[in-house]
């Protein structure tokens, strides 16, 4: 069987790593406990993190043991940007989002079995710390050039703003984790980000310096794109994992658009086929990029992973009635309000004319526009060709209770949703 590290390397899943031949000896010696944190700074996962749930079951399925961490105590302080200090969160609402987090979490990893995760908060230690123990046993053994060397740290500390003193000691309560982890569970390696180095290194030197282990650290590489745009949404935002941030819908779409330079690596990166299924679709992008089926895979593998398969099949039929290649009829009331939340709407009422729909969705810009579109046989709803000029909506025609689809030619639409009574 392959080493994990080599099938890690192959989907650019490694980028810096204490020492890669101890790594890869303790994988082959294994069963090795690892552990990854994730910081409750939002009330959602985001596409960063997707990357280490990844990771974390890539590594259980190869037999080795996983420790979530959710940051209830981290996720009070926050770990230092280089944007500024961040606002602080109230501990009620850094509490309510622990738990949204391991919810999320919990769908990625098996918590059954001779290696079965395991999920810890790191409040549960730092909340009974004092500060004189803290400074006495922990303190002690950090260095100040070490810390204030740190890229994050240096860049702040250049900046007019400065870094408090909470942001500066984050790296040390990290480094706190990763010792109480190893006391507790014999954890010898932590994965993460490739911009949390510096703080994956605090925690392998305190465990040193304080219990002579030799333990390990992993990152990954941040995704980019070919486009040189951040990856996200829109520029500088974040593909969330929580369906109420990001709609099931949305996120398919996403994935889907991916750009040609961008879907084989992302394919390794964030599914878990097989190198022969990866190549295949590698080919068929050479050969028939027309065709989209890497960036087809990655969405539906993403999405059933993230949402479910449902989620993922009501997304392609979505996508698929959106061209008219299918029925909106199909389609769950969730996907469709996610669906029109991307276009123009139109308040219509049951017996309003379908004239003055296509007119305000702005698929026409006139009335007698918007009869010529019909009398050549251009405008539909819900898919279905509009043939009178006269034509009223129908309470048959609305798509739960409230919606229709409107079309003029092939790539125009819009929606049109009743009026709600206040």
């Amino acid at each position: 069987m392959t080493n994990v590290l080599d099938e890690l390397q192959w989907r650019g899943l490694v980028s810096q790593t204490t020492d890669i031949d101890a790594l890869r000896a303790a994988f082959e010696n294994g069963p090795v406990t690892y552990y990854c944190g994730f910081d409750p700074t939002a009330p959602s996962l985001h596409h960063g993190h997707l990357v280490q749930l990844v990771v974390l079951k890539h590594l259980q399925r190869a037999g080795h043991r996983p420790i979530a961490l959710v940051g209830g105590a981290t996720g009070l302080i926050g770990d230092p940007r280089m944007s500024g200090e961040r606002v602080l969160n109230s501990k009620e609402v850094v509490a309510g989002w622990v738990e949204r987090l391991r919810s999320q979490i919990e769908r990625f990893l098996d918590f059954e079995g001779e290696n079965a995760a395991m999920m810890v908060n790191n409040l549960d230690w730092h909340g009974q710390l004092s500060a004189l123990d803290f400074l006495r046993d922990v303190g002690k053994h950090y260095r100040l050039g070490t810390m204030l060397a740190k890229d994050t740290v240096a860049r702040r500390l250049a900046s007019d703003e400065g870094i408090s003193f909470t942001e500066f000691s984050y790296q040390i309560l990290q480094g706190m984790d990763f010792l109480e982890l190893n006391r507790r569970y014999g954890c010898t390696l932590q994965t993460g980000g490739n911009d949390q180095w510096g703080n994956l290194l605090s925690g392998v030197e305190l465990i040193r310096k304080s219990d002579r282990v030799a333990v390990h650290a992993l990152t990954t590489p941040l995704i980019t794109k070919a486009d040189g745009t951040k990856f996200g949404k829109s520029e500088g935002g974040a593909v969330w994992l929580d369906p109420a941030m990001m709609s099931p819908y949305a996120f398919y779409q996403f994935w889907v658009n991916s750009d040609d330079r961008d879907v084989i690596g992302w394919l390794k990166t964030f599914t878990f086929r097989s190198r022969q299924d990866i190549e295949a679709l590698e080919q068929s992008l050479e050969e028939r990029p027309q065709a989209r089926e890497a960036q087809k895979a990655l969405a539906f593998d993403v999405t059933a992973m993230v949402h479910g398969e449902r989620a993922a099949q009501q997304a392609i039929a979505a996508s698929a009635a959106l061209f008219g290649r299918g029925a909106f009829e199909d389609l769950a009331e969730s996907t469709l309000v996610a669906v029109t939340a991307e276009l123009d709407i139109a308040t219509i009422s049951v017996g309003s004319p379908v004239v003055d729909a296509l007119v305000e969705a702005g698929l026409v810009q006139s009335k007698a526009a918007a009869r010529r579109a019909i009398t050549e046989g251009g405008a539909s709803i819900n898919n279905v060709r509009v043939s009178d000029v006269e034509a009223v909506f129908t309470e048959d025609q609305l798509l739960h209770g409230a919606w229709v689809i409107l079309r003029r030619g092939k790539k125009a639409v819009a929606a049109g949703r009743v009026a709600t009574q206040e």
